[in-house]
């Protein structure tokens, strides 16, 4: 199956900004279930200094503002042939050894509430996919699906104390657990294609575990199944800030505002 996408993130300041630099992880690569057909980046208000492949193997854009700017604006488009792998991704790759994806982050530290609710969750089921898909459902029952009620810096233990969040939330609090349960895990961000809406305001997250006999393994919390052909891989990291679509720096300019527009369709 085909899917296009258009993608367009608007950045706006009170004021000029006299320097900014931002990375891009927006561009996916053909891999285990996706081949990249065809893929264009385009920066209005700011240039292109570099691309590079970060420790993740995530293709990463370096690009400066121009100075004097109040806006830029980024704008991505592309096609994707996508086959159903149930998930799987396969074999590690790259030279980011597995156990990287065993530490914690800021995000993903676990504190009491993640450590008590993680010896009630999974535990029961002897086999890997099972415990995985275990904890994937307690953790969709105990943090209820609420957009705006944390945000990009909201932990994993916050937002399971909360017990409301979004995609970023669910998959923190299951990469959490899974390295407590002593497995390799790591963040993806996406796009995923609805069934009801072209139109989307976000793009998506899910998790990957490593897991014997199998290699990477996709869980989406979110939406309680593993990864089909209806999802994206864009990048990967430890959490949400290593695999970011969108991050960087900036000087002056004041208060920031973003706006997204993303259209996700089948050919």
């Amino acid at each position: 199956m085909q899917i296009s996408f258009n993608h367009q993130t608007t950045y706006k300041y009170d004021h000029p900004v006299s320097y900014a630099l931002q990375q891009l992880r927006l561009h996916p690569k053909s891999e285990s279930g996706q081949s990249i057909v065809d893929w264009l980046i385009l920066v209005e208000g700011g240039k292109v200094e570099c691309e590079f492949q970060d420790h993740n193997q995530n293709h990463v854009h370096l690009i400066s503002i121009e100075p004097g700017r109040g806006a830029l604006e980024i704008k991505c488009e592309g096609t994707v042939e996508l086959s159903n792998n149930a998930g799987v991704v396969g074999k590690h790759t790259g030279f980011t050894p597995l156990w990287y994806y065993q530490r914690s982050t800021e995000l993903t530290n676990p504190g009491p509430t993640i450590r008590k609710f993680a010896r009630m969750s999974g535990s029961k089921h002897s086999d890997h996919i099972s415990r995985m898909h275990a904890l994937s459902s307690s953790i969709l029952a105990k943090i209820k699906y609420e957009t705006g009620a944390t945000d990009a810096d909201t932990t994993a233990e916050n937002s399971l104390k909360s017990g409301s969040g979004v995609c970023q939330d669910h998959t923190h609090v299951f990469i959490t657990i899974a390295r407590l349960f002593g497995y390799p895990a790591r963040y993806v961000s996406g796009y995923l294609m609805l069934e009801n809406s072209i139109e989307q305001n976000a793009s998506h997250a899910w998790a990957e575990v490593h897991l014997e006999g199998l290699g990477w393994v996709g869980f989406d919390v979110s939406n309680g199944i593993s990864p089909d052909d209806r999802y994206v891989r864009i990048a990967t990291g430890l959490d949400y800030r290593e695999a970011a679509p969108v991050s960087g720096i900036w000087f002056g300019g004041g208060k920031e505002s973003m706006t997204v527009k993303l259209q996700v369709q089948q050919q």
